[in-house]
């Protein structure tokens, strides 16, 4: 099986945008998690559910809501055009923020059943102990809620590498540019080169099911 340069390049451009956006998401990912599964407050249904819309929406649908934000002339794309010159829609930046929009939801699931499952009663003790909130996570969540967080991660990361339908809306599908491994599947259908489409669905196929394994691994031991 002989993979072409377009593969390739399709391949390392899936990859990339992966990981820049699993950097991106984990910050706000954990602090989100940390949030919903450890502490009370107002709105905390609505942040939750907001944060789940990526995963009922049809991905199309986020594509065009992240088009009309990121356009020229959107609220944020806006901005940005005007004040840096700089044009977010059809760039690799719209495939960061798509495959993040999209994939966070999983992410924060991970994590925040990860958080669920570490005993109160081990926290309440540090602060008894005159440990701050900070101190606290750092020390006791954190460590202990691990295979859930990494759970999360891998399925996020996983998500991020076969994102296509709010890809394609916001980013268009340019070889070379912003043509990830989904996208270049669905060009090569359309060209009918089979070839093609049987060695990017295999590759596809075996990087979920490793994601799918690992995640299973270390969230059941």
């Amino acid at each position: 099986m002989r993979i072409t340069p377009a593969e390739v390049t399709a391949l390392s451009l899936s990859i990339k945008v992966a990981l820049l956006s699993l950097v991106i998401m984990f910050p706000p990912g954990l602090l989100v998690g940390w949030l919903l599964a450890k502490r009370t407050f107002p709105g905390k249904t609505f942040l939750n559910t907001l944060v789940m819309c990526p995963l009922v929406l049809p991905p199309i649908v986020s594509g065009y809501l992240l088009l009309i934000l990121l356009g020229k002339h959107g609220v944020i794309g806006g901005f940005i055009y005007q004040t840096f010159g700089i044009e977010i829609v059809f760039s690799q930046w719209a495939v960061i923020i798509a495959v993040s929009i999209i994939s966070f939801p999983l992410l924060v699931r991970g994590i925040v059943t990860g958080m669920e499952a570490v005993p109160l009663e081990l926290e309440n003790a540090a602060r008894t102990l005159g440990a701050s909130p900070f101190k606290v996570f750092w020390t006791i969540t954190f460590p202990l809620a691990y295979r859930g967080v990494i759970g999360g991660t891998i399925l996020g990361f996983s998500k991020s590498l076969g994102e296509f339908g709010a890809t394609i809306m916001v980013a268009g599908n340019i070889p070379g540019k912003t043509q990830t491994m989904a996208l270049a599947i669905f060009s090569a259908v359309h060209l009918g080169e089979d070839a093609s489409v049987y060695r990017l669905v295999l590759i596809s196929t075996i990087v979920a099911f490793i994601a799918l394994w690992l995640t299973e691994r270390f969230t059941l031991r």
